[in-house]
């Protein structure tokens, strides 16, 4: 088959590049020709584990090519899938389409024969329908279905999320339309992953509710670290008893400095202006973002409280910049929220990310130093806190950091170790919830 995708962002990337690794001849679409030159050359913008190399693979085979040219991809394609970006709209929090709209006005002008718009990016309620008016608008001859493919992939484990999914959904209007769907992830029968053929309104709000209630989870854990932390209890305890139960499951029960990325502060936020759009408000979500922010204002307040409240002159070591390990994805990181108040408070920060410190550095107050290793972050400072769970930073040499250190507390936000192991080797041990 042959498959357009308009956008070489995080999902039309590794989309396009995981279809033509199932054999579909795919031609990625973007307006940004350094973007495009980068990538004819191998270069890839984002970082995610095993993309370079399963670019290289395809894009030598000949199925995998990248182009700023609508006319030959979209014309010659079976299916043309829409994955630019949808930010929050400023002002609201509301998705915005501009990107999608006008990848739709431009798709229209191109198409030959029977083709299938698939919507890839994550769009409110009702958005396919206005994509089909506008191409029929821009086009009123085109023979063209709609659908809705809503991703589901997680950043630092997106291609075994595309090729080994838990489910494929497709929302569809037409058996046709269905048909080209279900035969381009034909590759997954072979491990038989379910595929659920839904409305296309179902389809777009299925992506939304998962999301929002995964970033549920996280909220309600984050939560009960704070009454743990009130009562004695231990949180990784709670977390574990309560995913035993196979109706809650233990994923997304691990207490942090609360959630960024790409997907859940953006698509939490845009659930909740559909709802209230549609006079059905969604309380627990908006319960969910309130709860996220103020996990991120409390891991300050824990940081400070750590150094008597006065942070001012001191230098902290911090282990993490990009919202979760293995992406340089800096999007809503808690960084981009504690480390600015600290160094508000006059706080002296070094920082270490093994992959986030390029864009970290367009985006935190110019007072953080970086560091290219994470001892040497750590030499002099009077406090380290651990902000992402990269593995680099589950075996840190603990005596050596306590050479090198001026100082002695020790601030895991990601609960990585045991207090018994830390405080053995004279550090005062700081966690969430325990």
């Amino acid at each position: 088959m042959n498959v357009a995708m308009i956008g070489t962002g995080y999902v039309g990337l590794v989309s396009g590049t995981c279809f033509s690794e199932f054999g579909a001849n795919v031609t990625c679409i973007d307006i940004d020709q350094s973007k495009v030159d980068k990538l004819n050359n191998g270069q890839i913008p984002i970082y995610e584990p095993g993309l370079e190399a399963l670019v290289q693979k395809n894009a030598a085979t000949g199925r995998l090519t990248f182009t700023t040219d609508f006319s030959e991809g979209v014309g010659n394609a079976d299916l043309v899938f829409i994955a630019v970006g949808t930010p929050s709209r400023r002002g609201d929090g509301f998705a915005d389409l501009t990107y999608v709209y006008e990848a739709a006005k431009e798709v229209a002008k191109h198409l030959k024969g029977y083709t299938v718009i698939v919507d890839k990016s994550t769009v409110p309620v009702g958005t396919a329908r206005n994509v089909k008016r506008i191409i029929e608008e821009h086009n009123p001859d085109a023979d063209f279905d709609v659908a809705s493919n809503p991703e589901f992939l997680r950043e630092g484990a997106a291609i075994s999320d595309f090729t080994r999914p838990d489910r494929v959904v497709i929302g569809v209007e037409t058996e046709r339309a269905e048909k080209s769907l279900r035969e381009l992830y034909r590759p997954l029968n072979l491990i038989e992953t379910p595929i659920l053929a839904t409305d296309l309104e179902s389809a777009e709000l299925i992506k939304y509710a998962a999301n929002a209630f995964l970033a549920t989870k996280i909220s309600f854990i984050n939560e009960m670290s704070g009454l743990c932390e009130a009562v004695g209890a231990d949180v990784q305890a709670v977390a574990k008893g309560m995913g035993m139960d196979g109706r809650i499951g233990r994923k997304f029960l691990h207490a942090g400095p609360g959630y960024g990325g790409s997907c859940f502060p953006k698509d939490t936020q845009a659930l909740v202006r559909m709802a209230q759009e549609n006079e059905s408000p969604c309380r627990i979500v908006e319960a969910v973002i309130e709860v996220n922010a103020g996990q991120k204002a409390r891991m300050i307040k824990k940081i400070r409280a750590a150094l008597g409240n006065d942070v001012a002159g001191k230098k902290i070591s911090v282990l993490g910049l990009t919202f979760k390990p293995e992406t340089d994805d800096m999007r809503d990181a808690p960084s981009l929220s504690i480390l600015p108040a600290l160094v508000e408070k006059g706080a002296i920060i070094h920082a270490h990310d093994p992959q986030g410190m390029a864009e970290a550095k367009e985006l935190l107050p110019p007072e953080v130093q970086y560091f290219d290793d994470a001892y040497s972050a750590m030499a002099e400072t009077d406090a380290l806190v651990i902000l992402t769970e990269w593995n680099a930073y589950r075996g840190l040499d603990l005596a050596h950091v306590k050479q090198i250190m001026n100082g002695d507390q020790f601030i895991d936000l990601r609960n990585v170790y045991d207090r018994e192991q830390i405080e053995s080797k004279g550090f005062v041990y700081t966690a969430i919830g325990r």
